[in-house]
């Protein structure tokens, strides 16, 4: 019975690998995550297949943007990610921002192993061009999230981009210098999924590359963009818009360029960011509060050019305002508190600071008739509302 009892008996290292990955998976202390593999070469195999994100740590995350330089930042070369695509197989989620030497080759294995990426960040790479682009665009057709911040990628490698990544949703081109409208026609046309885009800093956008945009659009961030009248209306043409951040707008865009967001095309728009845009007056204030009655954050900060007119539009007709940041405007005086005041019925936040034309006494009588509005007076009001939008 002794023998036969032994012979029967089983041990852990013949478990199926279907058991093993029940295991690791089930391992709650990262300690013992990282320990698992080192049993033997077939778990170790199994703690590969398992591994779902990979980010290095010369990733932006880790890093101050203003230390990267080819003299302090960390360096991955093509072979330590060849390496490690070969290992990790099964990954989801790949992290190389702050690889700035990393070349277009380096992303070679992306063909080969790049099928199951849904997210891909490459912020700061500046090495990867069209080129790289190219080899994402053949190996990693399931991206949904691309990031590709500060990067030399161009229209070109954008068109090539958006022929195979047919399911993206977000995509960052900020500060991408040598993108203009070519390249987001491309990507707007074709990426019919596209949810979130921001191109703020792209010089050479106007915004006309938009037109024709899918409904699923709802997200647009173009800080200190040169957009045009024509260009406000083709991202607003989806007609699926959420949020729209056009801070610091560039100065051709002044006057009643904005009018076209209260014209009927932007009924779904909840955050809208216009701090810096300091030409912008009464009547585009008055069109859009007319225009967009699901509003829930406006940041009008240092929008000098708004009066009288402009904060009574607000107060009468924004019944779904809950965030208003008006710091540094000049001409909101002690009648243009008092219409807030009186309108802005569930408004619970108001980020007021130097607005030199209003009496302490107006914003006292404020806080005494709206106990249910938070009053901030420090600079973190100053801060554009992008953490504020949730798809």
């Amino acid at each position: 019975m002794e023998n036969s009892s032994m012979d029967c008996s089983t041990t852990i290292l013949q478990l199926p690998d279907d058991c093993l990955h029940l295991i690791f998976q089930h391992l709650d202390c990262s300690c013992d995550r990282e320990s698992f593999g080192l049993t033997c070469h077939r778990w170790l195999q199994i703690q590969n297949s398992c591994r779902r994100s990979l980010q290095f740590h010369c990733s932006l995350n880790l890093l101050n943007i203003s230390s990267l330089s080819q003299s302090t930042s960390p360096s991955i070369s093509a072979f330590h990610l060849f390496k490690l695509l070969n290992r990790f197989q099964q990954l989801q989620s790949l992290s190389l921002s702050g690889c700035t030497d990393l070349p277009d080759s380096g992303l070679t294995q992306l063909q080969y192993h790049g099928s199951k990426l849904h997210s891909l960040n490459l912020d700061c790479c500046f090495g990867i061009t069209a080129d790289g682009l190219a080899l994402v665009a053949s190996g990693c057709s399931s991206l949904t999230i691309l990031s590709l911040y500060r990067c030399n990628v161009t229209d070109s490698g954008l068109e090539t981009l958006s022929k195979s990544c047919l399911a993206l949703e977000d995509l960052n081109l900020a500060y991408c210098s040598l993108v203009s409208d070519a390249g987001v026609r491309a990507i707007s046309q074709n990426c019919r999924q596209l949810r979130a885009i921001r191109i703020s800093y792209c010089k050479a956008v106007s915004g006309i590359g938009f037109q024709g945009c899918s409904q699923t659009l709802a997200y647009v961030e173009a800080d200190s963009c040169k957009l045009e009248p024509d260009g406000i209306r083709c991202v607003l043409s989806g007609g699926g818009l959420e949020y729209l951040s056009v801070l610091n707008l560039s100065w051709n865009i002044c006057g009643d360029g904005l009018t076209a967001i209260g014209s009927g095309f932007a009924l779904r728009l909840r955050v809208l960011n216009f701090r810096f845009c300091r030409t912008i007056g009464d009547a585009t204030i008055v069109m859009i509060a007319r225009g967009c009655p699901l509003l829930q954050e406006w940041n009008l900060s240092l929008c000098h050019e708004v009066r009288i007119l402009g904060w009574r539009a607000v107060g009468s007709n924004c019944p779904n305002l809950k965030t208003l940041h008006v710091n540094r405007c000049r001409n909101l005086c002690d009648q243009g508190l008092r219409a807030l005041r009186n309108g802005c019925k569930r408004l619970s936040t108001l980020y007021i600071m130097r607005c030199a034309r209003l009496s302490s006494t107006a914003i006292e009588i404020f806080k005494l008739s709206r106990g249910d509005v938070e009053i901030i007076e420090d600079e973190i009001a100053c801060i554009a509302p992008k953490q504020a939008f949730r798809f």
